[in-house]
C-alpha cells in the first residue's frame, strides 16, 4: 500500500505524539506496578502475615493485564473503524482518571473490604484504558514512517516504557528521601497518582493536534472499514495473532521479574532500603532505553526476526543467572544483574513496535496488533510477580530462573514460527 512520508514538523510532532501518550500511560501503570511492591498490601488489605498481604497486592496487580485484553478489543473496534487519532485521545483520558481516582481511595482501615473493591475496580479501568493506548501508538508511528524506516519510527512509543519507568520510580525515591516512612505509608503514596492529571492534560494537548495516518486514510479510501475488525482478525488472522502473542511472553516475563518482583525480593529478602533499590532500578532501566534503541536501528538493517531470536538466547541465559546473580546480596552483583535485563528486555522489546502492527493488514491493524500486545500481558505479565514470589517461598530464587528461561523458549519458537515482515508494506 502507498504510503505518504510526513514533512520533517509533522514527522517530529507524529513522534512526540507516540511517544508521550505512551510514556503517561506507562508512568500511570508503573506507580502502580511499584507502589504494589512497597504499600498496596498493608494500605488495602487487612492486616496479617506480611506475605499474604504481598500476595493480595500481585492479585490486585494482575486484574489490568486481564482488562487490557477487552481495552485492545473496545478501542482497537473504534482504531479500525473510527481512526487512530480520536481513539488514542480517548484511551489516554481513561487509563489518566483511573490513576488518579486510585490516588483518591480510602483504605482499608477506613473503608473496610469496599477499598480492595474499588481498587479492583479502577485497577481494572486502567487495563482498559492501556489496553487500547500501546497499539494506537505504535500504528500512529509505524503508518507514518517512511520506507525502511519502521522499526525506527517503532522505538519511540517503546521509549516511553523506560522513560514513564524512570519518572514512577523517580517519584518514589524522591518521596522515600523527602517523607518519612509513616507519612509515605499514610499519604505520600498517592501523590504519584494524583500527578498524573497534570501529565494526561500534557498528552491530551499534544495528540489533538495529530492528523489521521496516511495508511488509514488510504485504507478508508479503498473500501468500507470492517463491521466487526475483531471477528476479522480472528478468523482472518489467527496464526498471526498466536505467533505474535506467544512471541511477547518473555519480554512482558523478563521485565516484570526484573523490576516488580526484584523490588519486592530486594526490599524484603536481600533487605535493602527502598531508596537504594529503587535507585538500582533506575540506572539499569537506562540500559533498557539503549536495548530498544539498539535493537530497532538493527531491525531495519538484518530483519526483525534475526534480532528478536539472539535477543531470546541471551534471555534464555537470564535464566541461569537469576539466581546467583539476583540472590547474591552483593549490590554491584545485583545491579549488574538487572542492567543487563533490562538492556535484554529492551532489546526484545524494541522491534515489536513495528513487528507486531506488520502481522496485520490496516483494515484491523489496530485490534490485532492491541488485542497480539495485551493478550502477551496475561500470559507473560499479569502472574510473573505472583509466580515468581509463590517460587521463591517453594523451592528459591534459582526457581524464579527456571521460569524465566521457559518463557524464552516460548517466545524463540514463536518468533522462528513467524515470517520476516522487513520488506512488507503498510
Amino acid at each position: 500500500m502507498l504510503q505518504t512520508t510526513p514533512s520533517p514538523l509533522s514527522a517530529r510532532r507524529v513522534l512526540a505524539a507516540s511517544f508521550v501518550g505512551t510514556a503517561i500511560e506507562f508512568f500511570d501503570f508503573y506507580i502502580y506496578a511499584t507502589a504494589t511492591a512497597l504499600v498496596i498490601g498493608p494500605v488495602f488489605f487487612p492486616p496479617g502475615e506480611p506475605g499474604v498481604q504481598q500476595l493480595s497486592a500481585f492479585a490486585t496487580f494482575a486484574i489490568a493485564f486481564l482488562a487490557r485484553p477487552v481495552g485492545a478489543a473496545l478501542f482497537g473496534h473504534f482504531g479500525d473503524r473510527v481512526g487512530r487519532k480520536a481513539t488514542l485521545v480517548a484511551s489516554l483520558l481513561i487509563m489518566g482518571v483511573s490513576t488518579v481516582l486510585i490516588g483518591c481511595l480510602p483504605t482499608y482501615a477506613t473503608a473496610g473490604w469496599w477499598a480492595p473493591a474499588m481498587l479492583c475496580l479502577l485497577r481494572c479501568g486502567q487495563g482498559i484504558g492501556f489496553g487500547g493506548e500501546w497499539g494506537g501508538a505504535a500504528l500512529l508511528a509505524v503508518e507514518n514512517a517512511p520506507a525502511g524506516r519502521r522499526a525506527w519510527y517503532g522505538i519511540f512509543p517503546q521509549l516511553g516504557a523506560p522513560v514513564g519507568f524512570i519518572l514512577a520510580n523517580v517519584s518514589f525515591l524522591a518521596l522515600s528521601f523527602a517523607l518519612s516512612a509513616d507519612s509515605f505509608q499514610s499519604w505520600g503514596w498517592r501523590l504519584p497518582f494524583l500527578a498524573s492529571a497534570a501529565l494526561v492534560g500534557v498528552g491530551l494537548y499534544v495528540r489533538l493536534k495529530l492528523s489521521e495516518t496516511p495508511a488509514f486514510n488510504a485504507a478508508l479510501a479503498q473500501a468500507k472499514p470492517e463491521r466487526v475488525p475483531f471477528a476479522a482478525m480472528v478468523t482472518g488472522h489467527g496464526h498471526a495473532l498466536v505467533v505474535g502473542t506467544l512471541a511477547m511472553v518473555a519480554v512482558y516475563a523478563v521485565f516484570y521479574i526484573s523490576t516488580v518482583f526484584a523490588l519486592g525480593y530486594g526490599t524484603a529478602a536481600l533487605g535493602y532500603a527502598r531508596p537504594a533499590f529503587l535507585l538500582f532500578e533506575c540506572i539499569a532501566v537506562c540500559f533498557m532505553a539503549l536495548g530498544i534503541a539498539l535493537s530497532g536501528a538493527n531491525a531495519d538493517r538484518f530483519g526483525r526476526r534475526p534480532v528478536l531470536m539472539a535477543g531470546m538466547v541471551v534471555a534464555f541465559g537470564l535464566g541461569g543467572l537469576l539466581g546467583p546473580m539476583l540472590g547474591s546480596g552483593s549490590g554491584a552483583v545485583v545491579l549488574a544483574f538487572l542492567c543487563l535485563s533490562l538492556f535484554t528486555m529492551g532489546w526484545i522489546f524494541g522491534p515489536m513496535g513495528a513487528l507486531l502492527p506488520e502481522l496485520f493488514p490496516t483494515r484491523v491493524r489496530y485490534t490485532g496488533a492491541s488485542v497480539t500486545y495485551n493478550l502477551a500481558g496475561i500470559v507473560g505479565a499479569s502472574g510473573a510477580p505472583y509466580m515468581a514470589q509463590r517460587l521463591v517461598d517453594w523451592g528459591g530464587i534459582a526457581w524464579v530462573g527456571a521460569y524465566l528461561a521457559v518463557t524464552a523458549v516460548i517466545s524463540f519458537l514463536a518468533v522462528l514460527a513467524m515470517p520476516e515482515t522487513l520488506r512488507k508494506g503498510v
